[in-house]
């Protein structure tokens, strides 16, 4: 008796063991994106320039997410981006964002700031620094630890 396979049958376990790999990993390899909270419009933050209106601020960035009146007036806009590979793994966030705007007396913008996460620590992605002790430094990293 002849115990050979016949010639397809190897080749066809192959390409399913190919092909339920691929499966499995390309699973891995698509992910979805959350967008939560302010998404800043290409090129926004360029049209405020400092010497600008409260009145300015609001039509090119619109609402902000929260007002900040202690010391001194600024709009905050806050943004925070996720990913997650389809399926059942967690959400990790990838991207958290500030965009604070400083007002001095007159309601005339006296400062921008974009702050954001850099290794570990606020940063402003504007002046290129991280900020150093104060109240508003201690307001930013609050809204951090929310989200």
């Amino acid at each position: 008796m002849n115990s050979r396979r016949p010639f397809g049958q190897p080749r066809a376990a192959v390409a399913a063991a190919v092909l339920a790999l691929g499966l499995m990993l390309g699973g891995c390899l698509f992910t979805e994106t959350y967008q939560r909270g302010y998404i800043v419009p290409d090129g926004a933050l360029e049209q405020i320039p400092v010497g600008s209106t409260q009145e300015q601020v609001l039509i090119v960035m619109g609402t902000p997410s929260t007002v900040a009146t202690v010391s001194g007036e600024a709009f905050y806009y806050i943004s925070q981006r996720a990913e997650r590979a389809i399926g059942f793994l967690p959400q990790e966030v990838i991207d958290q964002r500030v965009i604070a705007v400083y007002f001095d007396k007159n309601r005339r913008v006296e400062r921008l700031a974009n702050y954001g996460l850099k290794d570990g620590k606020v940063f402003d992605f504007v002046s290129r620094s991280t900020p150093t002790g104060g109240k508003d430094y201690a307001y930013i990293n609050a809204m951090f630890k929310i989200f």
